[in-house]
């Protein structure tokens, strides 16, 4: 069975995001083995200069580094990343799969993204719009992507 890691920055502050996030986690359990590392966003100035805001990506790059498991296919959500459709995401999951991927690990960065060593070395930089979203949000929009690509892939009707 397929096997899905979210790596996140900040818990849930708000009821129905995490109501709507464990509906997606419970009908993903059908097709596929989810789990996440939530990670405390570092606390940064109003206004932080380049240099904090460098220094925390690179004390968040320690954290992500350390819980993305050996032989995992890495995608980093970014502003900057490929962009699918919901049709053309399953068949690219599809792929991953056949190319012996057993593991995939989604990485979504704190409010100020990614280091750029995570995208680096992640196996594809991905996005779901140009716009910009609130994380936790985003967190729960994903799992619908993910839910959704996996039931095209296996038939479902969710998807129209």
């Amino acid at each position: 069975m397929l096997s899905i890691k979210i790596i996140a920055s900040g818990e849930f502050r708000e009821k129905y995001l995490q109501d709507a996030a464990e509906e997606y986690k419970k009908r993903l359990s059908s097709w596929c083995e989810l789990s996440e590392y939530i990670f405390k966003e570092n606390k940064l100035p109003e206004n932080p200069n380049n240099t904090q805001i460098e220094e925390s990506l690179k004390a968040e790059e320690k954290i992500i580094l350390d819980k993305i498991p050996p032989r995992s296919f890495v995608i980093a959500m970014c502003i900057e990343g490929k962009q699918f459709s919901s049709e053309e995401l399953a068949v690219k999951f599809q792929e991953i799969q056949n190319l012996g991927f057993s593991e995939m690990v989604f990485v979504i960065g704190s409010s100020y993204g990614l280091s750029q060593k995570i995208k680096d070395m992640a196996n594809l930089r991905m996005s779901v719009s140009k716009l910009t979203f609130p994380h936790r949000l985003f967190r729960v929009m994903l799992y619908e992507t993910i839910y959704r690509s996996l039931s095209i892939n296996n038939g479902s009707k969710y998807h129209k």
